[in-house]
């Protein structure tokens, strides 16, 4: 690592807080307190967002790095050859080991095509950046961290025992700025969009459009044409495009992927990044609340509690129809999508498709 950015992220140990760093001093205690806390976790624990959390380490254990130009950014992390590749939102995570390659980006949307890591990224979320150092039974791991402007984390990239440390210093180096303040200034959350009233949805015309779809990704101007939430074009769309089913439907899915051999595609998400990982699934692990998938090179983390509702879904394409299991909180905000494995001009799997149709419905409440 290159000496000033050895030094910036050298602890203090000994030396007097600033009167201004009451949110680094919260955090040291809270972790004295609870050894192994999360960033996030304290976050949460401190009513604070998580790049506040980060900021008020600037200078400790943390650097702030210049945000913008993303496709040369992701070049960079290219030339850091394997990381581990962190996405999440509030109740799942998924976590992909690999190299980014075949890097496709425009001014407000880029691509990642590697078959290990591949993401669909939305760089107006993109706010900030930070270089990150995390302790860690006395090992420091090193990570390179994405924010939006409300300071929730959209993308967090880890180095591991593989990685080129002299790619990721000159990286750095290259990135960092001159502000390396410890504030930091949310944005407030934007309020969604309220959808249309049931009763006012042209329901003959949103199945029309429906039926007539050609491509899964053209679901989303569909809803936004009718004005729709998407658990509410759901409800509406007919059993014969969307069922509720169980939310236990998820763990049926794993376990039946993993116990057949059967490829597949699960996607996890936020406002600014898509993980996809595509491929068998092999060991399937309950933790308390918690779902995971824990394969090399593939770890999906999700709330089991958190499944509000889940839905088979069935859209036509070009190709025939594409079947999804999608997985939904209380709020109506999008938990995971899983699919079989596909590509373009190919036919869903008939295993995947037989898969999904026999899932069982919601149990009725009593």
């Amino acid at each position: 690592m290159s000496p000033d950015i050895r030094s910036d992220l050298k602890a203090l140990p000994g030396l007097p807080l600033p009167a201004n760093d009451l949110l680094w001093d919260c955090w040291q205690v809270l972790r004295k307190d609870r050894p192994g806390i999360r960033a996030r976790d304290a976050a949460l624990e401190l009513e604070v967002p998580e790049a506040a959390l980060i900021a008020s380490g600037c200078g400790r254990i943390s650097l702030r790095l210049r945000s913008g130009d993303w496709g040369t950014f992701l070049e960079g992390v290219g030339t850091l050859g394997p990381v581990m590749a962190l996405t999440r939102n509030e109740h799942a995570v998924i976590e992909k080991t690999g190299t980014y390659r075949n890097i496709d980006c425009g001014p407000a949307m880029g691509l990642v095509l590697d078959p290990d890591i591949d993401l669909r990224l939305f760089f107006n979320h993109w706010r900030h950046l930070f270089m990150v150092r995390e302790d860690s039974h006395g090992n420091a791991r090193l990570s390179l961290q994405v924010f939006d402007g409300t300071g929730t984390a959209v993308h967090k990239i880890y180095l591991t025992e593989n990685s080129d440390r002299e790619a990721f210093d000159r990286l750095a180096a290259a990135r960092r700025t001159d502000d390396q303040t410890t504030a930091f200034d949310a944005e407030p959350p934007a309020s969604p969009a309220a959808p249309t009233e049931d009763e006012r949805i042209d329901l003959a015309g949103f199945h029309a459009g429906w039926d007539a779809l050609e491509d899964t990704h053209e679901f989303f101007g569909l809803l936004r044409r009718f004005g729709l939430g998407r658990v509410q074009a759901l409800r509406l769309a007919g059993p014969d495009r969307a069922r509720p089913v169980a939310a236990s439907a998820l763990s049926t899915v794993l376990r039946s992927a993993a116990g057949s051999g059967l490829p597949i595609m699960v996607f996890v998400g936020n406002r600014g990044c898509i993980g996809i990982h595509t491929g068998p699934v092999h060991r399937i692990k309950a933790m308390g609340p918690w779902l995971n998938v824990l394969d090399p090179g593939f770890n999906l983390h999700l709330r089991e509690d958190r499944i509000a509702t889940a839905w088979v879904v069935r859209k036509p394409t070009a190709d025939g129809i594409v079947t999804s299991l999608e997985l939904f909180d209380a709020a109506g905000e999008t938990i995971a999508f899983l699919f079989g494995r596909r590509k373009p001009s190919e036919p869903e799997l008939d295993g995947w498709r037989a898969l999904a149709a026999g899932l069982a419905a919601p149990e009725a409440a009593p």
